[in-house]
């Protein structure tokens, strides 16, 4: 996939048109349906007058190549992290609220139980060893202090959920290892609740995180691996057109302006 492409057919194209003649030159073109400039972002020529011009250095920072297509990643792995962290604190506050009602609704579950039973002999359903009505029970009969502690729990959960989620959409390096770390601390739990029962969603969940930490480590390089920021860095650094254009306005012999990552 052309991920240059792909964003310009979402955003648009980026045409800028820099004031230093001869790099202005190797960005512009005549056509008989009018002038054109070429996009920074994936090469190609568009029609009608930039969206920017001034000096070079002005010129807006575009991202490209695998720069963009782990920006894409990265912002769906946010999105992820902040959809959980929307359950996970709505979880919190629902909790929050039984505790409230804790004693009426346990007073309710224990006087609406035995009206089921007949109807659960006729269908041949067995509600003390129901699993269901084991969990309703264990939940039902937990102490106030302990739901408190749940709540707490889950929006402290949800509340790193949406760092992590912030920090990854806004590419952040610590935003990164925030992922890294916190994703892999939960792996462990993930892994005891597979034993305990395999569900469809258990197992996607565990296989997103795994793959989420393992992108991250090997792809960031982080922590040091595979070289460090610094590998990494001269890895995803894709000169931009403009740069590149600029590197051809050097005359022979003249050293060239090296590209900052």
């Amino acid at each position: 996939m052309d991920w240059n492409l792909r964003t310009c057919g979402r955003r648009g194209h980026i045409t800028y048109a820099p004031d230093e003649e001869q790099l202005r030159a190797r960005l512009h073109a005549r056509t008989p349906l009018g002038e054109a400039w070429r996009c920074l972002r994936c090469g190609d020529y568009v029609l009608g007058r930039p969206r920017g011009s001034g000096p070079a250095d002005n010129a807006p920072e575009v991202m490209r190549g695998r720069a963009l297509r782990d920006a894409v990643i990265l912002r769906l792995l946010a999105v992820e992290r902040i959809a959980r962290a929307l359950l996970i604190l709505a979880a919190a506050y629902l909790i929050w609220r039984f505790r409230a009602h804790h004693d009426a609704i346990q007073r309710g579950f224990n006087e609406d139980l035995p009206l089921l039973r007949p109807l659960a002999e006729k269908l041949h359903y067995n509600l003390d060893q129901s699993s269901i009505v084991h969990t309703l029970r264990t939940v039902i009969e937990a102490r106030t202090a302990t739901l408190a502690a749940v709540a707490l729990g889950l929006l402290v959960y949800g509340i790193l959920q949406i760092v992590e989620g912030v920090g990854l959409w806004m590419l952040k390096r610590w935003g990164e290892y925030f992922a890294v770390v916190a994703t892999s601390l939960g792996l462990p739990i993930e892994i005891y609740e597979l034993t305990e029962k395999i569900t469809v969603f258990r197992v996607g969940a565990l296989i997103i995180n795994i793959a989420a930490v393992l992108y991250l480590l090997l792809t960031k390089r982080l922590f040091g691996l595979r070289g460090g920021k610094a590998a990494y860095e001269a890895e995803r650094h894709e000169a931009s057109l403009l740069e590149v254009e600029a590197a051809g306005t050097v005359p022979p012999g003249r050293p060239q302006r090296q590209p900052v990552p």
